[in-house]
């Protein structure tokens, strides 16, 4: 089995170390989108239309080529949780998850560019995941050495918050940040 070579187009270190787990060969060319949600939209819309815009984004500067695409959101009772812009909104998310199940949503796209024409699939993938019951020095070991400044939600589930998570259900590369299985599953449908 051969996988084709990818653009990815994000800066996500997590994204690059899940390809490279896998073998997947790859290059980053990061996107530039505004992120801004609009104002009615879903959480799955919203990280799907991400993951097409970033891939589109990069697509438009290459020649034939095959872009990755994808974005990632937790989601708390309906509420998109981004990523925290400073340490008080960090701490006040990852306060927020302290004993309750979230989403994380992952919107993926795979933009096709040839020839002779353009092609693009995308999906979401969903994973619940539940934190324990924090204590405020849990929040704050956190916040000071979980580096929740780029991640959604503020939190990373290979890193220290992997102390404090109950349960996952679900695809657990999707909460690091790639589910890598939906990228292969959308290979399938654009090869």
């Amino acid at each position: 089995m051969e996988l084709p070579k990818l653009i990815l187009a994000s800066g996500s270190p997590r994204r690059s170390e899940i390809l490279g787990f896998v073998g997947w060969e790859f290059e980053k060319q990061v996107a530039d989108v505004d992120e801004t949600p609009i104002k009615g939209e879903t959480a799955e819309i919203y990280v799907e239309r991400l993951a097409i815009e970033k891939a589109n984004a990069v697509a438009e500067t290459c020649g034939n080529s095959l872009v990755l695409g994808a974005d990632t959101t937790v989601v708390v009772e309906g509420r998109i949780i981004g990523k925290p812009e400073n340490p008080l909104e960090a701490r006040s998310m990852i306060a927020g998850l302290s004993g309750r199940w979230h989403d994380v949503i992952t919107g993926v796209a795979l933009v096709s560019i040839t020839d002779s024409e353009t092609r693009c699939v995308s999906g979401i993938q969903r994973t619940g995941v539940r934190f324990s019951e924090l204590t405020e020095a849990e929040i704050d070991y956190l916040v000071e050495y979980g580096e929740p400044m780029d991640k959604a939600g503020g939190y990373a589930v290979q890193a220290q918050a992997a102390l404090f998570i109950e349960e996952i259900r679900g695809d657990y590369w999707n909460v690091v940040g790639l589910p890598v299985s939906l990228v292969y599953r959308l290979l399938e449908k654009i090869a």
